[in-house]
This record gives structure tokens, C-alpha cells and sequence, in this order.
């Protein structure tokens, strides 16, 4: 029964959207007639604006489309790790963490930083990041990956051009009812002082959590809540979403092991360079798509990439 009660929500969830184009459209239709009436014509901005707006829920119902796989709705947890390279790598993990951030608030996405690791002049060493909204792991999942950045090093008094790489891994985060076995005593829990911002709370007691799952060494933290209940709860949340992908064999050999940290964050293994010297432009490896306008680009419009990443993916599955 409970499946069943999926299935149908998720029809609903595919049809809803057409029939809110359907109404749309029709109310389009008469109210373009209207212009043919007398004054009609101090309605055509509005009736533009009304274009404008249908012609974007069309756009985003052909995105969400392309998310037809069983972890597509879900929401997404996304941990962004510099490679080797100090501080210039640390820098160019922060500017993507920022790029994803202003990209899920263009999509009106929810977010919250569960964890992340400053580094020690710039940047940061790592960070986990929650993105809560629908299809939110279904358009992040094709981010999964090395990213290379070309340009010249602000760190860098000869004014050299450095490459930094960085790489992005994509989890969905499990629905309660997906059985994921995690015993007590699999599992070690310290506790310790969180050491980002928070006020003098913070400071003053072991509210941050971190588990090592003892049987495949996966380590999560989170110090983001001033509750250590609540830390603990988005750590196990996390380690669940971890074990799960684990578990998904065949799901792994079809995206080439991406989700796991079985890629060196090197030369190579890219799937998108960000260019800033000698030229400014955007390369997806896996598409083919550039974009000159990398600016926008690293203030979150990566739209144009998921899309043909996952057209791609469509055709390949």
C-alpha cells in the first residue's frame, strides 16, 4: 500500500506541473483577445510579463523532465574538497561552495553549511552543504566531480598562472523509509568544541559532533547547530545518505565512480575547467558546452551545464 501511495504521488507530481501550463495558457489566450478591445493596449505589458513568465515554467518543466531516476527528488548533501596546492586550491574550493550556494538560492533551494574546515590563510579545507529542495540531488548529482581553475594566483607575488582542482561529491539525502542497517556499536561519536562562528555558545561547550563508522571508515562532522542533539541527528542523516550510495554497486559503475572518492583531484580527471587567464571562458568536458561569461558563471548560472549533462546522461542511460 505504502508503495502504491509512492507510485501515485509521483504521477501527481509529473502531471500537476502541465496542468498548471494548461491553465496558464488558456487564461493567456483570452486575455489576448482583450487587446483588441478598445484600450486594450494598456494591458500588453502585463500580458508580456505573463509570457515571460509561462515561457519559464515551460524551460523549468523540460529541466525537471530529464529526473526521472528514484533519487532525483530527493534533497542533496554536497561536500566540495580542494586537491593539492595549498591555499590556491583551498581558495578555489570556496569559490565553487559560493557558486553553489548562489546557484540552489537562484532555485529557490534552502541550504545550510553542516560543516566546514577554514583553511589556514584563505579558503576553506572542506565543506558540507545541505540543499533542500525538490530535485535538488536530481540537478546536483551531474556536479559530481574534479573542477580545474586557470588563472593568475592572487597568492602569488610573481603574478604566475596557477591551476588549482577541486572536486564536488553529490549524495541524496535518504528518505526515512529506505532501510539503511546502522548498529550503535558500529559506530564511534566524539564530541568536541565547534570552531567556526556562533557566538561564545559555541565556544563554551562540546556541541559538535563527529562519527566514524567503524566498518568502512566514513567520518562525518557537524557543528553547525548549537545543539549537540541536532548535530548529531544531521551527522547520522549524512553518514545514512553515505552508506546508501554505498550500497548502490550498479548505480556506481554507471556514473564511472564519481560518487565515491575513488578520482584523483589532479590533471585529468576533469569535467570542467574554469578559465580566467590567458582567456575567460567555461569548458564542460563531458558536453562540450562553453560559456565565455564566467563571471556569471561563478555567481551560480550553471544551468546551461546541467542541462546538457543530463541530456547526455538521458541518452546514454
Amino acid at each position: 500500500m505504502h508503495e502504491l501511495q509512492k507510485r501515485k504521488s509521483y504521477i501527481e507530481d509529473m502531471l500537476s506541473p502541465f496542468e498548471a501550463i494548461f491553465e496558464k495558457l488558456e487564461y493567456l489566450e483570452e486575455s489576448i483577445k482583450i487587446l483588441d478591445e478598445e484600450e486594450g493596449a494598456v494591458f500588453l505589458q502585463d500580458i508580456q510579463r505573463d509570457i515571460k513568465l509561462l515561457r519559464e515554467d515551460i524551460e523549468d518543466l523540460e529541466f525537471r523532465h530529464l529526473l526521472s531516476e528514484e533519487m532525483d527528488k530527493n534533497n542533496a548533501i554536497v561536500s566540495i574538497h580542494p586537491g593539492a596546492g595549498g591555499t590556491e586550491s583551498q581558495d578555489w574550493a570556496q569559490m565553487l561552495m559560493r557558486m553553489y550556494l548562489r546557484w540552489a538560492e537562484k532555485h529557490h533551494f534552502n541550504t545550510q553549511i553542516v560543516d566546514i574546515q577554514p583553511g589556514e590563510e584563505a579558503g576553506i579545507k572542506s565543506v558540507t552543504i545541505t540543499m533542500n529542495g525538490p530535485y535538488a540531488y536530481g540537478f546536483m548529482k551531474v556536479e559530481a566531480g574534479v573542477h580545474r581553475l586557470v588563472r593568475i594566483s592572487p597568492y602569488d607575488a610573481n603574478k604566475r598562472r596557477h591551476t588549482s582542482f577541486a572536486a564536488v561529491l553529490v549524495y541524496p539525502e535518504i528518505e526515512e523509509d529506505i532501510s539503511i542497517d546502522i548498529r550503535p556499536e558500529e559506530i564511534k561519536v566524539d564530541t568536541f568544541r565547534a570552531s567556526g562562528a556562533g557566538g561564545q555558545h559555541v565556544n563554551k561547550t562540546s556541541s559538535a559532533v563527529r562519527l566514524t563508522h567503524i566498518p568502512t571508515g566514513i567520518v562525518i562532522t557537524c557543528q553547525n547547530e548549537r545543539s549537540q542533539h541536532k548535530n548529531k541527528a544531521t551527522a547520522l542523516k549524512i553518514l545514512k545518505a553515505r552508506l546508501f550510495n554505498l550500497s548502490l554497486k550498479e548505480q556506481e559503475d554507471k556514473i564511472k565512480g564519481i560518487i565515491g572518492d575513488k578520482k584523483d583531484i589532479a590533471w585529468g580527471s576533469q569535467i570542467r575547467s574554469y578559465v580566467l587567464q590567458p582567456y575567460r571562458l567555461v569548458k564542460d568536458h563531458r558536453t562540450g558546452v562553453e560559456v565565455g561569461n564566467v563571471d556569471a558563471v561563478l555567481d551560480g548560472n550553471i544551468d546551461e551545464f546541467i542541462k546538457a549533462s543530463l541530456k547526455k546522461r538521458k541518452i546514454e542511460v
